[in-house]
């Protein structure tokens, strides 16, 4: 675009080229200029407006000031009715969590009295007062103490995971499965008539009946703190469960764990043999709690 410029005082006329850029600026300005304008009439209008005298003004400003409080209370009700759900919720997690906790303690023989599920937890202190300002806070009240109540149950559970996990792990560290398959034995634990020498003798363990080369399984699990070859055992092995528990594995035809493994319960260990002193095929298990032997049978027959 060309703008030419004639005057008097002017020698010769000029003439002004505009671009679509000057044009653009310019356009831009003329907006802002507007902004601004209307912005500081819309300022001066509700800055002054107690001082006009103008019942439209008035009116327009009530309106848009009730406007403003429906939103307002629009978004509390929201608000509230999202807490209210959430309170809910909340209050059907703490009853399953009741109901859990009471049978839980009830399995695993628990004294009712050191966990009371059901009950609000003790507490204290002294009193501090906060300002109430209707439903919102008595609302905010109430999901507080679910709060402190899921926390309180939280905190139970998790004790009675701990105490049911440590018997389970002492229960799984505990000799108690039978090394090999099958039931029947050829010599209990206690006195009886020596096979080789005739006389009264005590047996410290308990000889199961097995074809040479049945696979012979960890009791339980343990490290292994011996695995070699005895006079009178044979081919032993022994696994310390820890708490001072050690089973015994004897007479084998071949070890398959070597010193300072990990056993896992139930892994196989050797495999059933005759040797050492002994009189055909056959595995001789002992117990022993803090190196005197115990009867194997009381720790077989202890539930897994």
């Amino acid at each position: 675009m060309n703008i030419i410029l004639v005057s008097s005082d002017l020698a010769k006329s000029r003439t002004l080229t505009l671009t679509g850029g000057h044009l653009s600026l310019l356009m831009g300005a003329f907006l802002l200029f507007a902004c601004l304008l209307a912005t500081g009439i819309n300022y001066l209008v509700i800055r002054h407006a107690d001082k006009i005298n103008s019942p439209e003004l008035h009116s327009w400003l009530v309106n848009l000031q009730q406007e403003e409080n429906q939103k307002t209370q629009s978004y509390l009700r929201e608000n509230l009715n999202a807490m209210a759900v959430r309170l809910g919720q909340m209050q059907a997690q703490l009853l399953r969590l009741d109901t859990l906790g009471e049978r839980l303690a009830k399995l695993s023989g628990i004294k009712p009295q050191e966990f009371l599920f059901g009950q609000p937890p003790g507490q204290g202190g002294a009193l501090v007062t906060v300002p109430a300002d209707g439903s919102l806070s008595s609302l905010n009240k109430q999901i507080d103490s679910v709060s402190q109540m899921l926390e309180d149950r939280t905190d139970k559970l998790g004790a009675l995971d701990s105490m049911l996990l440590q018997d389970r792990i002492k229960k799984k560290m505990l000799p108690s499965i039978t090394p090999v398959e099958g039931t029947w034995n050829s010599s209990g634990y206690g006195w009886r008539i020596d096979p080789f020498t005739g006389q009264n003798a005590f047996h410290e363990g308990v000889d199961f009946m097995a074809v040479s080369g049945t696979p012979i399984i960890a009791a339980a699990g343990g490290v292994v703190v011996f695995s070699d070859y005895h006079p009178e055992y044979g081919n032993m092995v022994e696994v310390d469960h820890g708490n001072d528990f050690i089973s015994r594995y004897a007479h084998a035809s071949k070890r398959l764990v070597n010193l300072g493994q990990v056993v896992l319960r139930g892994q196989k260990i050797a495999e059933v043999g005759s040797t050492g002193r002994s009189t055909g095929s056959h595995l001789h298990f002992e117990v022993r709690l803090k190196g005197l032997p115990q009867n194997p049978r009381n720790f077989l027959r202890a539930p897994s």
